[in-house]
């Protein structure tokens, strides 16, 4: 049995510890890394695509990840309950002729007893910026560093 801290009943601050958690985590851009955080048969709707199960996981992140170039992500913690939590998040890239986009979206999580999500819920809309808008600046290989300024705080 795999558990993966923090687990419910979340508090505010278990909570936004597991927002970052999962920002990290797909700031990884490692598919089979990330899938790791779900359970083997956690059901997702990404934007209008389904999918089932952790290999479906890494399918649908690793064409995203082909796509999505330089891909940062920031999430933000909206609410939560004891076994769920709400995000707002956005996240910047580039597609293979350099434009750039600010992604930003809605996702709602459902979690078992051992924290894993088994329930993933993501409404996403993709603008086209020009890259002197971008605003996430960090080296694109790793997390968000904590001094690196939020969704609040950058006015998004």
């Amino acid at each position: 049995m795999t558990v993966r801290a923090p687990i419910p009943p979340f508090t505010h601050e278990t909570a936004v510890q597991k927002v970052r958690l999962a920002e990290d985590g797909w700031n990884s851009r490692d598919p089979h890394k990330v899938s790791l955080a779900y359970t083997p048969d956690s059901w997702w709707r990404n934007r209008s695509t389904f999918v089932t199960g952790r290999s479906e996981i890494v399918e649908l992140l690793t064409e995203k990840w082909t796509r999505e170039l330089d891909y940062r992500l920031i999430k933000e913690l909206w609410a939560h309950g004891d076994d769920r939590i709400a995000v707002r998040f956005a996240y910047e890239w580039h597609d293979h002729d350099g434009q750039w986009f600010r992604s930003y979206g809605n996702e709602n999580w459902e979690f078992d007893a051992d924290g894993l999500m088994h329930h993933r819920h993501a409404s996403i809309n993709d603008v086209p910026i020009a890259e002197s808008e971008r605003k996430f600046f960090w080296d694109s290989t790793g997390p968000r560093p904590h001094d690196h300024p939020g969704l609040s705080e950058l006015g998004l």
